[in-house]
């Protein structure tokens, strides 16, 4: 594990809304760092929101902003916001991986499944369980889950729908 996730929960759960150009995006904060960026709307939008939510603009979110400007006007970010997804070890490591697919470029399942296997010493990893932990990422577009296709480089599955997905995979390839 890279170290990039902090253990200690903050109290409260700040979020912010800001448009893009798929439409409304919900971001989640402890004060401090990121802990989930959504579409709104999306598959698990929210999955773990504290009901006790409270609206307001923290530093980490204009940072955040400022990624998804760039992002969205089709540069690769040279920064990244501070994270703090909240999931299982498993989710943990899956989403570590995430984040080492270069921009622009994809992996399958398999391939990352096959990276976790070989990490923990095992013969092989489930794809599908794999899959279970991209589609619970809570921290869409900056922890990139949707640079991860199927084994013959098909689109699967995407929080986000998979018409996002198509756009995002486009943008990076610089065809917008």
């Amino acid at each position: 594990m890279s170290g990039c996730w902090r253990c200690d929960a903050r109290d409260m759960t700040y979020l912010h809304h800001t448009d893009s150009p798929l439409g409304g995006i919900t971001l989640a904060g402890d004060g401090e760092a990121l802990t989930g960026l959504w579409f709104d709307g999306q598959k698990h939008f929210g999955a773990g929101l504290p009901a006790d939510c409270e609206e307001r603009m923290l530093p980490v979110f204009t940072e955040a902003e400022r990624w998804l400007q760039a992002y969205f006007a089709g540069e690769n970010p040279d920064f990244t916001p501070p994270l703090a997804p909240q999931g299982t070890a498993f989710q943990k490591a899956v989403w570590d991986i995430l984040l080492t697919i270069p921009y622009g470029e994809t992996a399958s399942y398999g391939a990352i499944a096959a990276r976790l296997a070989k990490t923990r010493g095992l013969p092989h990893f489930s794809a599908q369980a794999v899959g279970g932990a991209v589609g619970r990422n809570p921290i869409s577009l900056l922890i990139p889950c949707h640079r991860v296709v199927g084994a013959d480089g098909s689109l699967t599955g995407y929080a986000g729908g998979l018409e996002k997905k198509r756009f995002l995979l486009r943008l990076e390839a610089g065809a917008r």
